[in-house]
């Protein structure tokens, strides 16, 4: 009898350190606000706490082939969002190492591989937090409703010495808490694809400029890990934007060519994501024009075959198929948009992806995966949000929230929890917007 989740069920090898997920799943990152956090002393920021355990032994138990945490910040006092991020930096009092220990240990009690993702915000810090960003150059970010940002200062080629050092020096820690890999995040608007963008690297010198010129930065940092860790097995992967969709932002020619140099790197996978917190912009699930159409048309190989349209799920999951047909060796992972079995299940048998990440549906079912692959479910549950990308982060947060707390998770596909919870946020939607920057 035909499975038409068998796809999703084949183990998946990487080329560079030879590990092997068992499912063809991916937990996407989000930022979990699960650890202890200060406002005016940055040595009590960062820990993760018994909640963040929790979480992930949750989400262990759902069968998931590779589980990515929320993005951990490698600077106490340059932080994504306020409110309670993981941090590992050296100049912390301790880099919580029994505690990440914990967290791998739970991560991976099932059989998952467990992907820690590393971060910097640069520019992209609310002024709250830090009023002195530093990035590639003094473009400054543009303010977004209530949440305010300082101009930063252009990072010193010693500055940037120190970035690559932190962001080593992180996986390294993670290595010995037993980790099994690092994604470095060089998407949305953070530093390293602030680096990447023409908009936001206005540098004359190695570091800005050319193409690759403004990808040195990202790999100095996979060299440095490869040479601090001296463990061949450690994967190290990237979440990498198809494009900013703003003006002078990265682009998807930018992009592949930015791939095909972590492919020269040794890096494992590319998880691809677009846009940036300036503007969000995803392709609707029954748009028929294809991303890369956008593009030079000699991107598209002649032998080139379109996914099926007719099928098609995912945000990003026609640029994941493009890049992948420029790809020999690292494996792409189509994140965002899923929410059907069959969509699942035919992005990765007809070549569109080679992994299906998910994010917000495992918040609201962190079981999901599990009950795909057993078939006792085809579709992800829904929502009852009226088109509004922050009220769902929000509702997100909440949830991951309460799997940490070991409560019931709020069903946001009924209506009478949908309009408790938006009367809620219209009390603190200041706050929650601060809280929810992009994920």
């Amino acid at each position: 009898m035909f499975d038409p989740v068998e796809p999703l069920k084949q183990p998946v090898t990487f080329p560079f350190s030879g590990r092997t997920a068992k499912n063809r799943f991916l937990k996407s990152a989000m930022s979990e606000r699960l650890a202890t956090f200060s406002t005016f002393d940055p040595s009590g920021r960062g820990q993760p706490t018994e909640e963040l355990v929790r979480l992930y032994e949750t989400w262990a138990k759902g069968d998931i082939g590779i589980i990515v945490t929320g993005n951990i910040q490698i600077k106490k006092d340059h932080l994504e969002a306020t409110g309670r991020n993981t941090i590992i930096d050296r100049d912390l009092p301790s880099v919580y190492l029994q505690e990440w220990t914990e967290v791998a240990r739970a991560a991976k009690s099932q059989g998952s591989l467990v992907i820690g993702q590393l971060n910097h915000p640069g520019r992209q810090v609310s002024i709250n937090i830090q009023p002195y960003p530093e990035a590639p150059s003094d473009v400054e970010q543009p303010s977004t409703g209530d949440v305010l940002f300082g101009r930063p200062t252009p990072l010193t080629k010693d500055g940037i010495k120190d970035i690559v050092d932190r962001f080593t020096y992180a996986a390294s820690v993670l290595h010995r808490a037993g980790f099994d890999g690092v994604q470095l995040h060089a998407a949305h608007g953070y530093l390293l694809s602030q680096f990447l963008a023409k908009r936001t690297n206005m540098r004359t010198d190695e570091y800005g400029g050319s193409l690759v010129n403004r990808a040195h930065i990202l790999l100095e940092i996979i060299a440095a890990i490869r040479r601090a860790v001296q463990n061949p097995s450690f994967i190290i992967s990237v979440k990498l934007n198809s494009q900013d969709s703003i003006p002078e932002g990265f682009c998807i020619e930018e992009s592949i060519m930015v791939a095909k140099l972590l492919e020269i790197a040794g890096v494992d996978f590319i998880e691809v994501s677009g846009g940036a917190y300036e503007q969000t912009t995803r392709s609707s699930r029954d748009k028929v024009t294809l991303l890369y159409f956008t593009g030079s048309p000699e991107l598209i190989p002649s032998d080139y075959k379109p996914y099926t349209v007719e099928t098609r799920e995912g945000y990003f999951v026609e640029y994941a198929e493009l890049l992948r047909s420029h790809l020999n060796l690292s494996k792409v992972v189509a994140t965002g948009g899923f929410r059907t079995s069959q969509g699942m299940a035919n992005a990765v048998s007809q070549g569109a992806a080679d992994i299906i990440g998910l994010a917000r549906p495992l918040t609201a079912e962190p079981l999901l995966v599990r009950d795909i692959l057993r078939g006792e479910k085809k579709t992800a549950k829904g929502d009852r949000f009226p088109e509004s990308p922050m009220l769902r982060f929000v509702a997100s947060a909440a949830q991951i929230a309460e799997i940490g707390n070991g409560q019931d998770i709020t069903d946001f596909d009924n209506a009478f929890h949908v309009a408790r919870f938006i009367a809620k946020m219209q009390k603190e939607i200041p706050a929650a917007i601060s809280e929810a920057l992009f994920l």
